[in-house]
């Protein structure tokens, strides 16, 4: 499961930024999930709680959905994508390889597969709080 991987790294990324920030302990986390991540959020936690040092021992990591946000190359359409018209194989495609959504959607105005995701994909930092 990918979640694993992706809770090592969110620790790992939250724990330089700390040092830098000069934290002696985070209480909290806030992070934003791309919806074309699509990662599982409850396995993503338990990973997080397995896996983290003392420097996150009483955090609380927050988690946000980010909707996913698509423009046509073709036509310039803008949209947002609607997972609930993909099969749950595709899902589980795009959940591992999230380039590979370029296979399975197509521009609702043009046809086109010919898209760039403006918002919604990857995991990123709103906020890291801690105690100096």
């Amino acid at each position: 499961m990918h979640e694993w991987a992706l809770a090592e790294a969110i620790l790992t990324t939250a724990a330089q930024i700390a040092e830098m920030e000069q934290l002696r302990e985070v209480t909290q986390v806030t992070i934003r999930l791309g919806e074309l991540q699509n990662a599982e959020l409850g396995t993503l936690k338990f990973a997080i709680n397995e896996i983290k040092s003392d420097l996150f021992k009483n955090a609380k990591f927050r988690f946000f959905r980010a909707k996913a946000e698509l423009k046509c190359r073709v036509c310039g359409n803008c949209w947002q994508f609607k997972k609930e018209k993909l099969d749950d194989v595709t899902i589980e495609a795009i959940h591992f390889v999230p380039e590979v959504a370029h296979t399975f959607i197509k521009c609702p105005k043009c046809g086109s597969p010919d898209f760039e995701i403006v918002s919604g994909r990857g995991i990123w930092f709103d906020s890291i709080q801690g105690v100096k």
